[in-house]
Parts: structure tokens; sequence; C-alpha cells
């Protein structure tokens, strides 16, 4: 199998792309997907952070294809949605829809999936679908309102982010850290290094800070 030597990342998130920095990956090109990330009637969590990795890949590979730039790169796609049973929780963008999540996390169990779709240049897809178990401390009032002030909830599925001050709610962590902060980083990895993309060339004689 010839090295694929170009990766395009379909997704704004900031999140991803320092989980794949810490991996020692450099996207050569990002091209976030603009996709309609509304739930299907009936959908449940892990279908749906699965159909919306699927989703971001495809739109991202008409984008490559059309362009001589990134043409014939490997392109690489992920949704992470957090799930409460079969109930999808949104990402936040109101105080309002926060706060529903934080009273529904506070002392409970919940899931985060995150689907990884990798597409190749020739426009096959590999698909890994990663799920993690979080249970939340008993959240005080005081907790909550604190929380919901500082505004980092805003854009987080689920209304949180592990690796922010919400961090300090959680008991235990069943899985994959890096699942539940937007990129299981093992799967990812696995995929690009199976499709020949040389994730270890930075890795020889990396500085460590």
């Amino acid at each position: 199998m010839a090295a694929v030597s170009k990766l395009v990342l379909a997704s704004g998130s900031p999140r991803r792309l320092q989980l794949l920095q810490q991996a020692g990956v450099e996207p050569e090109f990002l091209s976030p997907a603009d996709t309609d990330e509304t739930p299907r009637k009936g959908e449940v969590p892990r279908s749906l952070a699965k159909r919306l990795a699927k989703e971001k890949a495809q739109r991202a590979y008409e984008t490559v294809s059309n362009s001589e730039e990134m043409k014939g790169s490997l392109i690489l796609a992920a949704d992470t949605v957090v799930g409460l049973g079969r109930r999808i929780l949104p990402k936040a963008e109101m105080i309002d829809e926060a706060s529903t999540c934080m009273r529904l996390l506070s002392g409970r169990n919940h899931r985060v999936y995150t689907g990884v779709t990798l597409v190749t240049p020739s426009g096959s897809m590999r698909h890994r679908l990663v799920e993690s178990r979080v249970r939340f401390k008993r959240l005080s009032r005081d907790e909550m309102e604190a929380y919901l002030a500082s505004g980092e909830w805003r854009g987080k599925a689920g209304g949180y982010a592990i690796q922010g001050l919400a961090g300090s709610f959680v008991v235990k962590l069943v899985g994959s850290y890096t699942n539940v902060v937007g990129l299981p980083l093992y799967e990812t990895i696995s995929l690009l290094v199976g499709e020949g993309y040389p994730v270890h060339f930075n890795w020889v004689n990396r500085v460590q800070a």
C-alpha cells in the first residue's frame, strides 16, 4: 500500500485538532463540513453519532474531489453525541439547554459516543464507533449556577467538556477519555496507520516540552 501523505480534517473543532496534534499528527488541510445535526425521529445516540460522522465525511469528500490541492488526501470526520439512555442531549447553545443537561446528568451515568469515519483517496470509507461511560456527581445548586455562569457549556455536546470545568464533576469514567473530549485517539490513529498515513514520521527526534 502506497503511503498517503496528506490529511484533511473535516471538522472545525479546535479540540479535535488539538487531539490530533497531541498524537503528533498535523492535518495538511481543514475542511469543516456543514451538516444538519438534527436527530431523526426515533434515532438513538449511537446511531446519530455514526450517521453524522459519515455525512460529514461524504460532504468533505465532495469538496476535496473538486480541489486540485486537496485531491488524493485522506479525509477524517467525527461526531460526538452524549446520550442518557435513548435520549440524545443537545449541543447546548442556550442557557436553558445547558441547565436541562446539567439537571439530567447530575448524579447519574451517561454515555458518550463518537463516530469516526476515514475516507480513502478512492472514496472508500472506514468507520469506528467508540463508547465511553461517564458518571457525574450530584451537583449542588451553587455548582450548577456557577457552571452555567461560566458559559463554558456553549456548543458542547451534553453541555460540558470533560477537559474543562466540568471535569471536576466526573466521578467515574469507563472507556476512552479522548473519546469524551471528541476524538478517540487509539481508534483514529489505528485507522490512519492502516491506510498508510505516516503518523509516526514526526515522532522521531521530537523535542519534549
